[in-house]
């Protein structure tokens, strides 16, 4: 009996022990089928990333010069969160404040005596002050020049990834790294994904191996895109452009500096609509002591019908709105920011356009007609150096930025060629080349008339830079009436040089033929230079300045029963004076004196009579349809 219950209980043991081990096996067997399954569906995710990967390299394989194959990302950038944050580096701002030194926080910088060979030498290569930069750190302070309220602004969280591309050709040393370093101290590190130096056929030895290695061991992030030939800007961009995986596209000369919180501001508008591209405010860096100070408060951009590139003043409900991003024509051309994948569905650049010139008027114009949108962004600065001279030669393409006009104005203008054409006949005969691609790209994009971008966009740029020029006021030499063998004289001087008066004469050195023109101020006949009077008070000199139709300091009225020539509307401002004696051109208080008495060869007494109905003021899009 003992030994039937000593049976039972281990057969009860072993069916126990039984169950148990089976319950274990299959837990065990459910725990591999779960692992292997999740093996296989990770094996499947990274091959197929590959797979993408690979076939992503090969839509942005774009071939040298054509570039007809690009990126077509189905999906742009969206944030995935909408949160307003501070992205301000307070401990940056506050070690850069307290930083003295040699061009720091922005201050204007000389070099000692000693330095005058090596100063003159580098600068006859660069343009600009090339041996003061290389005593100036990479990583110098600026000051931070921004609109106040822009201290206070938020920007979404969620911001997209940047690449940076900056072309460059036998660019100095401390001002390409400069550039790259201002990027990199100045952004928040995760938002740049990596910056592209694009060389194009430099042939400077510290622009190679020395260059390369430096940013290997400084700045993994920034690496160098080399063209096998001098191909230009245009197709330095589009090499760098093709190379870049970040969200967004940022455009940089190879001579400027970011300044603080630049980036959250240009991207915020991008990360809300891929078809906006931003534009900083663009700071001047002196070519000579490295001062950085503003450019000015900010205008919107525009051109005239030769295509120099003017500015517009901002519109009066986005002057209530400032700091705020406001919408501008056309782009300044080097620095802005867009969408990679907006880049690449306008086709890029036109792969045609050599060299340099018509590059910024081509994206712009596309870039409105074909659904898309540009602001300029007060709280976003860069600064940038405006070299005194081009140190580069002529690379020898013929009448290339003439050939890139006519081709720009062909597919994007329409009936709006013919003004270019008519202030630059000779474009009627330079072959812009096939522009089948491009025109193909307009109507598959189903692209805006170029009058609708006339009438909605740039609608006040006719007002300012008319389609057909009116008459001057008056034109001719100007002279004393008490001495008419005396002239006033711009004598072929330089920005900021005073005018004299002078002997008239024929000689070429001599430049006495002025255009008193329908924007209301006195230019030379042969060039862009106007009268400019920076300070008013008496005895003030007349300067020569670049034409910025802005009235202001270049504003000049002829009055033709007094024969006076008066700066200004003021009743208060001065009038034209000299000094026979010394033959000394300035202003003083309006008199009837006989050496404020000034005879204009030709007078135009029709459009004298027309001078305080001159100029219309636009601040809004005018009517637009098809059909008119």
């Amino acid at each position: 009996m003992q030994l039937l219950c000593v049976l039972e209980e281990l057969q009860i043991s072993i069916m126990s022990f039984s169950r148990r081990q089976l319950l274990r096996l299959l837990r065990l067997r459910n725990l591999l089928t779960i692992t292997a399954i999740v093996m296989l569906l990770y094996f499947i995710k990274l091959l197929s990333g590959v797979y993408s990967e690979n076939e992503n390299i090969e839509v942005i394989q774009v071939p040298e010069r054509i570039f007809r194959r690009v990126n077509v990302d189905t999906g742009s950038f969206v944030p995935a969160n909408l949160k307003k944050i501070d992205w301000h580096d307070y401990n940056l701002i506050s070690k850069e404040r307290k930083r003295v030194g040699i061009g720091e926080q922005g201050k204007p910088a000389t070099l000692p005596k000693s330095e005058a060979e090596k100063e003159k030498t580098l600068y006859a290569v660069n343009g600009f002050n090339g041996a003061l930069s290389d005593l100036i750190p990479l990583n110098r302070s600026l000051p931070d020049i921004r609109h106040s309220k822009c201290q206070e602004k938020r920007y979404i969280a969620s911001l997209p990834t940047v690449s940076v591309v900056v072309p460059f050709h036998n660019e100095h040393w401390s001002t390409l790294l400069r550039t790259a370093f201002s990027v990199l101290y100045r952004s928040p590190e995760k938002l740049i994904k990596e910056i592209f130096l694009v060389d194009d056929a430099s042939t400077k030895e510290f622009l190679k191996h020395e260059l390369d290695d430096y940013l290997g061991r400084h700045m993994p992030k920034v690496s160098v895109v080399r063209l096998k030939e001098r191909s230009g800007l245009i197709t330095a961009r589009l090499a760098g452009a093709k190379e870049a995986t970040g969200d967004v596209l940022v455009f940089l000369d190879s001579h400027t500096e970011a300044n603080v919180n630049w980036l959250p501001p240009l991207l915020e508008p991008i990360a809300l609509n891929y078809r906006t591209v931003t534009c900083p405010f663009i700071d001047v860096i002196a070519y000579d002591t490295f001062e950085y100070r503003a450019q000015d408060e900010g205008a919107r951009g525009a051109f005239d019908w030769e295509f120099f590139y003017k500015r517009l003043p901002i519109l009066p409900q986005d002057e209530k709105n400032m700091p705020e991003p406001f919408e501008s024509p056309v782009m300044a051309g080097g620095l802005f920011a867009i969408s990679r994948k907006f880049f690449w569905e306008l086709g890029g650049y036109d792969p045609g356009l050599d060299i340099w010139g018509g590059e910024q008027y081509e994206l712009s114009f596309k870039l409105w007609q074909c659904g898309g949108r540009m602001v300029d962004v007060p709280c976003a600065r860069v600064g940038h150096i405006y070299r005194k001279f081009a140190p580069f030669p002529n690379p020898g393409h013929g009448d290339f930025v003439g050939r890139n006009y006519r081709r720009v104005a062909e597919v994007w203008m329409d009936e709006y060629a013919k003004f270019l054409y008519q202030r630059r006949p000779h474009y009627n005969s330079i072959d812009p080349g096939d522009i089948s691609e491009q025109k193909a790209l307009r109507k598959r994009l189903n692209c805006k008339p170029f009058k609708w971008f006339m009438k909605k966009i740039a609608f006040d740029l006719t007002a300012k830079y008319p389609t057909i020029e009116p008459e001057p006021f008056a034109e001719g030499r100007i002279r004393p009436a008490m001495n008419n063998k005396l002239c006033v004289d711009a004598h072929r001087g330089v920005q900021n040089e005073r005018l004299y008066i002078k002997p008239c004469s024929a000689n070429p050195d001599s430049e006495q033929h002025f255009i008193f023109s329908w924007h209301k101020d006195i230019k030379s006949k042969s060039r862009n230079m106007c009268w400019d009077l920076p300070e008013s008070a008496p005895r003030s000199p007349v300067l020569l300045y670049a034409c910025h139709l802005g009235g202001g300091n270049q504003l000049w009225r002829y009055l033709e029963d007094t024969m006076q020539i008066k700066h200004g509307d003021a009743a208060e401002s001065p009038c034209l004076d000299y000094s026979p004696e010394l033959g000394e051109l300035f202003v003083s208080r309006c008199r009837a004196v006989a050496t404020q008495r000034w005879a204009v060869d030709k007078l135009d007494r029709a459009m004298l009579a027309r001078w305080d109905t001159m100029r219309s003021v636009v601040t809004g899009p005018l009517d637009y349809s098809e059909e008119t």
